[in-house]
């Protein structure tokens, strides 16, 4: 019965340490960007633009939007799994985009938990032990 109780003890306090992982990562915005599956999935349709990078004046804005997304880790690294759920992030704001009207998304920022970070170059991505995550928001305009 003690030894029972032990093993369960043991295997519950193993399982809320992995889950209790949230490594905080930041990672390229152009390797994300450059895979098969993003330029597939992404088109050309709707133009995007990151942090503080030059766009275009906007003709119309339509609407600030953010897209909260999570994945399944298993079996990838954590940059296979941040690079699936930022793309993940990224059709949502195309989708947002497109049903707004708009054809661009500007000031695109990081905003897990909604902690802001605004970056040209690269995204923030949450890898736990199981499940990832990528908060993206954007502002949805037509230039």
């Amino acid at each position: 019965m003690k030894a029972t109780a032990l093993l369960t003890a043991a295997a519950l306090l193993a399982f809320s340490v992995a889950h209790a992982r949230d490594t905080a990562l930041k990672l390229p915005i152009k390797d994300a960007m450059a895979t098969e599956a993003a330029k597939s999935q992404l088109g050309t349709d709707v133009k995007f633009f990151f942090g503080s990078e030059a766009h275009p004046a906007p003709k119309t804005t339509l609407g600030t939007y953010t897209s909260n997304k999570k994945t399944n880790f298993a079996n990838k690294s954590d940059k296979e799994g941040c690079e699936w759920v930022f793309l993940s992030a990224m059709v949502s704001l195309k989708q947002r985009a497109l049903a707004e009207g708009g054809n661009a998304v500007i000031n695109i920022q990081s905003y897990y938990k909604k902690n802001e970070f605004s970056s040209p170059t690269e995204y923030e991505c949450h890898a736990g032990a199981f499940v990832g995550g990528v908060a993206l928001r954007g502002t949805v305009v037509k230039l």
